[in-house]
């Protein structure tokens, strides 16, 4: 299940790919399998020692192009292990939620990605995750669980400021917005409820089959309740002259993006958040 889609985040053979806060690695499987020079990163030892495994495994079943390399590694977001315009493209998937340095995190990303570069963020959308915030404490009341809630016009601020011009913006997974209801309303932990066992075997079966119907079901919902929100963009070539001149120079490229995400945002927001 991908959040960030390449039909619109284009990947050549051959890109320099980080996955920064890779988890089980689902982008980094995808950019490998697209011919890319892949290295996926994240804190958590045992998952980084999953998706090397997994590497190795798509590269024994001959699932990836002759060239595509793959690495799987620990590292820290806030101190990226990396020179300076290492990689063409960074992807930084549900992460940015749990980090309090926000900012810091935005910065090491434009540091290591080459000007003319692109980055895809995703974040859980505003008005979905608010809904499961008043549903259940215990969904972000974790360690290393969610600390703030993000609107889409926040989110693109900051990356304007961090010296990056956004491009492009959508929302996904309107399916999984009421799965996330249910775990919240029936306990996080308690996979037993029928609700939320009956609507689990829903998404895998989507997952697995494709099929046409929930395929059109969560087109039509994307855009009212889609989990994540997901941002493009590019680092300039030229670089950034402070925040209120990026924030100038991107206002075409991204303010009408913004403005549309925030409208939607607010809609699904005032329809149950």
């Amino acid at each position: 299940m991908l959040t960030v889609d390449f039909s619109r985040f284009p990947l050549a053979a051959g890109d320099r790919v980080l996955d920064l806060g890779c988890g089980g690695g689902r982008h980094a499987f995808e950019c490998y399998r697209r011919g890319a020079h892949v290295v996926a990163l994240d804190r958590n030892a045992e998952e980084i020692r999953e998706v090397a495994g997994w590497f190795a495994a798509m590269k024994e079943a001959g699932e990836v192009p002759a060239g595509a390399t793959a690495t799987a590694m620990e590292g820290d977001a806030l101190a990226l292990p990396f020179p300076d315009d290492s990689f063409d493209v960074v992807i930084i998937s549900e992460v940015m939620e749990h980090i309090p340095d926000d900012k810091g995190v935005l910065a090491e990303m434009v540091r290591v990605l080459r000007p003319g570069g692109r980055i895809a963020v995703t974040v859980p959308r505003y008005g979905p995750e608010k809904v499961c915030w008043a549903l259940s404490d215990a969904y972000h009341e974790v360690e290393g669980g969610h600390i703030r809630i993000y609107r889409a016009a926040e989110l693109l601020r900051k990356m304007r400021e961090a010296g990056l011009r956004p491009y492009g913006t959508h929302h996904a997974h309107g399916l999984h917005s009421p799965y996330w209801w249910l775990k919240c309303a029936f306990g996080v932990d308690n996979d037993k409820a029928l609700p939320v066992r009956a609507y689990h075997k829903l998404l895998v079966w989507d997952i697995m089959k494709k099929p046409l119907a929930t395929r059109l079901a969560e087109r039509a919902l994307d855009p009212l309740i889609g989990k994540s929100f997901v941002a493009y963009a590019t680092k300039p070539h030229t670089p950034s002259l402070g925040a209120p001149f990026a924030d100038r120079a991107s206002e075409a490229d991204g303010a009408s993006a913004a403005d549309g995400a925030s409208e939607a945002d607010g809609a699904s927001a005032g329809a149950g958040a």
